[in-house]
């Protein structure tokens, strides 16, 4: 929650600043209310800080938190894939290749603003590129990166045309 909260102060604006200074600074308002009547550190630990940040949105805020900046990607597979917010410039899609075949354009978040960076990864979960140009992808690297890797992964999909490949998350039937 922190994490995607940070990005979208960072991106879109009005958003509360989560940052360490920032947090530290309103504790009073958003943490001390909270801490009234416990006596023991399991207690304090056993706080959810996610929905205490949650708490301190406003109701167009939280409508809006899943669109400008999903937990997950649905992938042209149909696979439903993490969006990795910690680093709030550059959020992360860690996808295998194949799950993406037909797909032209670079997924993204707040509405289009921001593309993700996408980790590319092999059948063995292995990064083997890393872009947010996914069409350039497609024309200029994706035939170095099938060269590699149909050798050490026979069993799965490598078309000479990815545009036009369907998407999967299986090997080939009979391979």
């Amino acid at each position: 929650m922190r994490a995607r909260l940070a990005f979208l102060h960072r991106h879109v604006g009005d958003w509360p600043d989560v940052s360490d200074p920032a947090l530290r600074a309103t504790a009073n308002d958003w943490l001390l209310p909270h801490l009234v009547g416990l006596r023991k550190r399991q207690d304090i630990e056993e706080l959810d800080l996610g929905a205490l940040m949650l708490a301190r949105l406003s109701w167009r805020q939280r409508a809006d938190l899943a669109e400008l900046a999903p937990t997950h990607v649905e992938v042209p597979s149909g696979s439903r894939i993490r969006v990795d917010y910690s680093d709030p410039e550059a959020p992360v899609l860690a996808v295998r290749l194949q799950e993406l075949f037909g797909l032209d354009a670079t997924p993204s978040v707040a509405r289009g603003l921001v593309p993700l960076t996408l980790h590319l990864l092999s059948p063995a979960h292995r990064p083997v590129q890393v872009t947010r140009d996914l069409a350039g992808f497609w024309r200029h690297s994706y035939f170095e990166v099938r060269k590699e890797l149909r050798g050490r992964y026979p069993k799965h999909a490598w078309p000479d045309d990815p545009m036009r490949a369907e998407p999967t998350r299986r090997t080939r039937r009979g391979a």
